[in-house]
């Protein structure tokens, strides 16, 4: 039960806390792990704890051929992508009043132009062998926005209706397609928040704390698993009830 054993995975933006996660926990249920980012030595680091199963492949996800390499760059080393975890994510903040095109226009490449990309290339092969699993990390903003990330809540928001989408026309051939939706959950960024801002944001959680990234791992997980291949177009709210969707 549970087990990723034969099964190769590719994990973008490996190098943050959620995508590390991601990676490890994937690896743990017996994946072999394709993990990519902008960030080598980060990459690096993970493929030495991981020791076996797992490749490199520096990817820059704001170029359109980067992007359109990765795919036929990892089949070439691993035969094939089994699992594609679209995790990668930037944000270019600002009110909309003053966004400029620029920010607008990167975020919408890395948040959802290079998760189009990446499936429309996997779903090639995964057709060919009639399993795959494609998991897009969204987040809670895509739900309910926020001030300041227009942007990147439309990027978010369009990662349900492409995952939905794709899931229609998929869904017939074995293979599944289905959104995370995190919320406010522990990273580098949430450490550097003050201390009496993140008590206020806890204190409008039900759950009365931050997500843990392994927790997101751990959906993200057992969607990528066969007791879950009757699970499709889904989009699941890793949150705490910070917003009961």
């Amino acid at each position: 039960m549970f087990d990723l054993s034969g099964k190769v995975a590719l994990v973008t933006g490996a190098t943050g806390a959620i995508g590390s996660s991601i990676a490890r926990t994937l690896h743990e249920m017996g994946a072999t792990v394709a993990v990519s980012g902008t960030k080598v030595e980060n990459l690096e680091n993970l493929a030495r704890d991981l020791s076996t199963r797992v490749h490199l492949f520096a990817c820059d996800l704001s170029s359109t051929a980067a992007v359109e390499e990765l795919v036929p760059n990892i089949e070439r080393v691993c035969q094939k992508v089994d699992i594609l975890v679209n995790n990668a994510g930037i944000t270019r903040d600002s009110l909309v009043m003053r966004m400029s095109n620029e920010a607008w226009s990167d975020v919408m490449m890395v948040n959802l132009e290079a998760p189009f990309r990446l499936m429309r290339a996997v779903s090639r092969s995964m057709m060919k062998e009639r399993w795959g699993r494609i998991v897009n990390i969204s987040s809670i903003i895509g739900s309910v926005g926020n001030p300041g990330q227009a942007n990147y809540a439309a990027t978010k928001s369009g990662l349900f209706g492409l995952s939905k989408s794709v899931a229609h026309e998929l869904a017939r051939r074995n293979i599944t397609v289905n959104c995370i939706a995190p919320g406010f959950i522990e990273s580098p960024m949430v450490k550097q928040i003050p201390a009496a801002n993140r008590e206020h944001m806890e204190k409008n959680i039900p759950a009365g704390r931050a997500g843990k990234p392994e927790e997101v791992a751990a959906a993200v997980a057992f969607l990528c698993t066969k007791e879950a291949s009757y699970i499709t177009g889904h989009v699941l709210h890793v949150n705490g009830g910070m917003a009961m969707i």
